[in-house]
């Protein structure tokens, strides 16, 4: 079965149906990382901060304490999840893009990959590990790279033009 380009022949009606479920998710995804913005956990330090506290820091403008073990398994069990999900539903829909195989199995396992060094990697983090911090920035700006250029990808093959693709209501 022939699977690269389907996407593209799909009628007008399921691709403008697949090109909004893509918008939303996006703004979905882009608004967990205003969250991270607003927490100031986009540097290492920061990052540190967020999930250890910084009780001893006197000079620190806004006091943060240490997440509890409950609360780093909620965080961590949740966006595993929802990430998988998330990376399931767009990378099936960059399998049937028109797109080079090699660069869809990277765009496709990737993000799983990040999503455990991400997550794992705060966990991690808090326990001790604080060089993790790195490979959790890394890994997180790897998988916002990824998830960007799978949905664009995806969203610009939806709304461009079809050869094959037909209206629901002329069949």
């Amino acid at each position: 079965m022939e699977y690269n380009g389907l996407l593209t022949n799909f009628p007008k009606e399921l691709r403008l149906f697949i090109a909004v479920f893509v918008i939303v998710l996006s703004i979905g995804f882009f608004t967990g990382l205003l969250f991270i913005g607003q927490t100031e956990a986009t540097t290492p330090a920061g990052l540190e901060e967020n999930y250890l506290g910084n009780e001893e820091d006197e000079s620190a403008t806004v006091m943060k304490f240490r997440k509890g073990e409950r609360e780093m398994l909620t965080i961590v069990h949740t966006h595993i999840l929802s990430m998988s999900f998330i990376f399931f539903l767009l990378g099936g829909l960059v399998w049937i893009a028109k797109f080079p195989k090699n660069w869809k199995l990277f765009l496709t396992i990737e993000p799983f990959l990040s999503v455990l060094l991400t997550f794992g990697g705060i966990y991690l983090m808090w326990k001790g590990i604080s060089w993790m911090k790195y490979i959790v920035i890394f890994s997180g700006t790897l998988m916002t790279l990824t998830f960007t250029f799978s949905a664009a990808l995806v969203f610009l093959q939806c709304v461009g033009s079809s050869k094959k693709g037909k209206d629901l209501n002329s069949q």
